[in-house]
């Protein structure tokens, strides 16, 4: 006989909110599964990788064990578990240039990989299970999800070639939204914040699917072909780690999710830039990710939905407004708790903005609305969205 940790109705950690239905910040604990297919013959290189691996990981702070598995009736799948204290830790170690090192040696014996994260609601055990799991945190309830998967990928390009780039990214043919009889591309939203480049997708079905089918559509592949020359970070799509590598650091996830109860086919779409000081972007998307909860209960607020993208120092917010976005340039910033707005605005790096962001929210916030707003380049949806 087994038994929960914890009573369901005990509160773990904070309630969960209706309105969101994503989020990294719940600080509870993270499993994270990475599922390999192993080259023929290459077990032994593979396990040397992950031993060298597993002690690096070892000191990174937030990890708390790891596990190796192999299949019992295929050698050459193998699983790779591990548990963290919260999300936010492993999202800054795996999205770091310490990482893309530290896995290089994994490459060279592995066909594929593939990553799910998971946060812990329940746990079941004997008596000394539940008795050590008493301090650890879990989140209290799951979240009602909408069945969307959203994702960002972000880059820069050569300063004086903004123009170029824009027209090359807007002026090509949408791909086939239907992946396969289970996913679907439902958004694709393309904005530019000086030479920055960043593309949301929204997918129904499996991501990973959504993006290797995109990858090899020909009208894709001839844009991607096209601002090769324009890249700040050189790329050779022939080259498959050549590739690998641009796409891993490019990756711009998705850590918070909120939509508020009103629904508006009008509402028009807008990204947000806030480029943090070195080693503040996970706790600026927090600040933002708190102020928008607030925001999603308002029926005031002109934001209806708000979805937070965060890599390193890169804090992009995606905003769907129901009125010009000029109007309340506060709200539409996620700046109006004036304790989180001040710490916001501390965290935000000026010398990218071009001006003191606590100044200007003060004097003069629709200026830094306009110093945060990305400039859309195209916003497509599919048919039957």
């Amino acid at each position: 006989m087994t038994t929960t940790s914890a009573p369901a109705s005990e509160p773990l950690t904070r309630q969960v909110s209706h309105h969101v239905s994503q989020s990294v910040f719940d600080g509870s604990r993270l499993r994270v599964v990475l599922l390999v297919d192993v080259n023929d013959g290459a077990q032994q290189q593979f396990l040397e990788a992950y031993e060298q691996l597993c002690n690096q990981v070892a000191s990174v702070p937030g990890h708390v064990s790891d596990q190796l598995c192999q299949s019992i009736e295929n050698p050459s799948q193998w699983l790779i578990t591990s548990e963290w204290e919260s999300a936010p830790p492993f999202l800054t170690w795996v999205n770091s240039e310490e990482h893309v090192r530290m896995v290089e040696p994994l490459h060279s014996c592995v066909r594929d990989t593939r990553s799910l994260r998971f946060h812990i609601v329940r746990e079941t055990g004997g008596p000394a299970a539940s008795a050590e799991s008493g301090n650890r945190r879990l989140q209290t309830s799951p979240r009602i999800g909408d069945g969307v998967i959203r994702h960002a990928l972000t880059f820069t390009v050569k300063p004086g070639s903004e123009k170029a780039v824009a027209k090359i990214l807007a002026d090509y043919a949408s791909p086939d939204p239907q992946v396969d009889d289970a996913t679907r591309l439902i958004r694709t939203s393309l904005f530019m914040h000086g030479n920055r480049v960043v593309r949301a997708i929204e997918v129904r079905g499996d991501l990973l699917a959504a993006l290797r089918h995109v990858a090899r559509q020909p009208e894709v592949r001839a844009v991607e072909e096209a601002i090769n020359p324009y890249l700040e970070q050189h790329r050779d799509l022939d080259d498959p780690e050549s590739a690998r590598v641009f796409f891993t650091r490019a990756a711009l996830p998705a850590v918070h999710h909120v939509t508020s109860d009103e629904a508006s086919p009008d509402a028009v779409r807008h990204a947000l830039y806030y480029p943090a000081v070195e080693g503040g972007g996970m706790r600026l998307a927090e600040l933002l990710a708190q102020q928008d909860e607030v925001a999603a209960r308002d029926p005031h607020s002109p934001v209806l939905h708000s979805t937070i993208f965060q890599r390193d120092d890169v804090v992009v917010r995606l905003v769907d407004v129901r009125d010009a976005v000029d109007t309340d340039p506060v709200q539409v910033l996620g700046l109006t708790d004036g304790a989180r707005a001040a710490e916001v605005t501390a965290l935000l790096d000026g010398d990218v903005l071009g001006a003191d962001a606590a100044a200007l929210l003060d004097s003069a916030p629709a200026g830094l609305l306009t110093l945060a707003r990305m400039e859309l380049v195209t916003d497509r949806r599919s048919p039957r969205a």
